[in-house]
Order: C-alpha cells, then structure tokens, then sequence
C-alpha cells in the first residue's frame, strides 16, 4: 500500500506535470519582416503575405511571430533595420520591396534564411548564383517591373500618340533599377520615334522640382520608374502629374487610385503569396538554397478614366479592351 506521505508527493509531481511539459514546449518561431514602405501603402500586400503564410499552416499569433520593420521609402534605413532583426535571431527574414532591403538583408547574415522580392534579375543583382538552385540562405519572388518598363512607355504612347517628347522619372539612390530602367527606355524611345529625357527625384522636393522641369522640357508624357520611394509616394506623384496636366503611367494601382492616369506591373498580391508560401515552407525545415526562385508572371494594366477626362484624354476603345480594371 502506497502510505499517505508517498501519495501526496505523487500527487504534487502529477499536478507539475502540465507545467513542465509547457516548459519544454519549442518557442513560437519568428519571421523578420523588412518592408521597404509605410505600413498603410502595404496593408494590402500584407494580407496577401498572411494568405501566402496560412497556405503552408502558420497564423502570425497562433504559431508564428513577426517583428515589423518598415524603411518608409528611405533606402539609407536598411541597413540598420535589419541588423536589429539578425540581432534578435529571428528564425526568417523576409525583405519585401526592392532590391536595396534585399541586399542589406543578404550583407548582414550568411545563416538566417532569406526570402526577398525584386523587380530585377537576382543572378545579375548577385543575390543567387541560379534561379533554379538559388544556393546559400537567398530564394523569392521576382516581379515583372523592370521588364516591362518600356510597355508603359508604349502603353503611355499609345494614348499620347502626339506626345513627340517624353520623361522618365529615376531615383539615383537605387542604382541598380535606375540604370537599368534608363537603358532599357532609351532604346524604346528610339524605336517609337520619341525623345526620351531622364529625371531624378529621391525627395518629396525633388519630386517637386522634377514636374517643374517637365513643363520646361515641354513633355507630353511621363514614366514613373519602378521604385520603392515613388511607391511610398504615390498621391504626391498623381497630386503632381494632375497640377501640370501631364499623362503618367506607373506600376503599381495605388498610382492610379490616388489619382495617376494609368498603372502597369506585376499583381503584388500574387507575388507577395508566393513570399509567404515560401516564409512558411523554411519554418517547416525547407532549405533557400532548394527553392528555386519564382517569377509572379501576372500583369495588370488599370486606366482611371475620370483623370483622362479630366486631361482631356480620349482612351481608345482597343486600349480600354485590354483593361484589368478601370476607374470611372
């Protein structure tokens, strides 16, 4: 017979057991989330990641933390931004955004795995060593925006056809896009017969003295190139092109839903999906070095028909066949 004494002290182990075992229980993994923007431009995108993350089985709260750092379209930030995520040994990073975010991730730790999402090549931006096989601690998601840079200038063209003299807007602090945006629309320029001049802006001021230059320049149109600092300011620019009457095109729908004539590029919900299929699948133990990298290959052209009236634009029936959505 087991004596009262011995039977209290097994019964005190027993009520210990749950905590214990609570005790041993793995800490809830963390993925480090670098967004080049504001919080409130990427709302939407952020549902889109979530999406993306509940398809491999992980809920931010129930099974997964984030720690959120937003660059708010200021390049210089990252660096630091991300050394303050490797420092808190998160379990992923996730760079969202553009090319700079991803490469201050990949500087600042060669074992945190790292999911990003460009719009350039990743083998030529020296992030992998193959699409197929990233190799080292990189994979993600790549969007077609520098690839059809010169598509807006013909899509901007096609319902400009007088416009003889066009702009492309460039942010000089990222390089790697502006130079290759520029080449890439110069050559298209000469083949639609059009003169081609590049500005620069990488402030809300030099946003400003940019649509100045326009009038002197007499443009008949603008392409806003691809950029994480124009994404984040958005109204300013469609404020602009509307105040100095110029058709601009741009990448991404909020352009056009703060106001800018068209948009063009890649669905950000779609690659921003994939960025988080691919988080979740690292949590479950997948290497970057084996998933290969993913081009989001779906493109949305949408026309706010209420600007073009208001620019005195007539958008030809064939152009708005083609698109996604338009703003009446």
């Amino acid at each position: 017979m087991i004596g009262r004494r011995e039977f209290i002290t097994l019964l005190g182990g027993a009520a210990a057991w749950p905590v214990a075992a609570r005790a041993q229980q793995p800490a809830m993994p963390v993925i480090g989330f670098l967004g080049s923007e504001s919080p409130q431009l990427f709302a939407g995108r952020l549902r889109a990641f979530h999406q993306g993350l509940s398809e491999t089985g992980y809920v931010e709260g129930q099974n997964v933390a984030i720690e959120y750092r937003w660059a708010e379209g200021q390049y210089n930030r990252s660096s630091a931004l991300v050394a303050d995520l490797v420092r808190r040994q998160v379990t992923v990073l996730v760079t969202i955004g553009g090319t700079p975010a991803a490469l201050a991730a990949q500087a600042a730790t060669t074992t945190i795995p790292i999911v990003f999402q460009i719009g350039i090549d990743p083998v030529q931006a020296g992030l992998v060593s193959n699409l197929a096989r990233p190799g080292g601690n990189l994979t993600g998601v790549t969007t077609l925006a520098v690839e059809v840079g010169p598509k807006r200038l013909e899509l901007v063209h096609e319902l400009v056809p007088t416009a003889t003299v066009v702009a492309l807007l460039i942010n000089p602090t990222n390089p790697t896009l502006a130079e290759k945006l520029s080449k890439d629309l110069q050559a298209a320029a000469h083949l639609l017969g059009v003169q081609l001049h590049i500005l620069h802006a990488s402030s809300e001021r030099e946003i400003d003295a940019a649509f100045a230059n326009l009038v002197r320049l007499q443009a008949g149109a603008l392409v806003i190139g691809t950029d994480a600092f124009f994404n984040s300011r958005s109204e300013q620019l469609a404020e602009q092109a509307l105040r100095h009457t110029v058709p601009a095109i741009y990448q991404y729908p909020e352009f056009a839903a703060a106001g800018g004539l068209m948009s063009y590029g890649s669905s950000y919900a779609e690659a921003h999906r994939l960025e988080g299929i691919y988080a979740g699948r690292i949590l479950r133990g997948e290497k970057p070095a084996d998933l290969p990298v993913q081009q989001a290959t779906k493109v949305e052209l949408i026309i706010n028909l209420k600007t073009a009236k208001t620019l005195g634009l007539t958008v030809p029936r064939t152009l708005l066949g083609r698109a996604d959505e338009v703003i009446e």
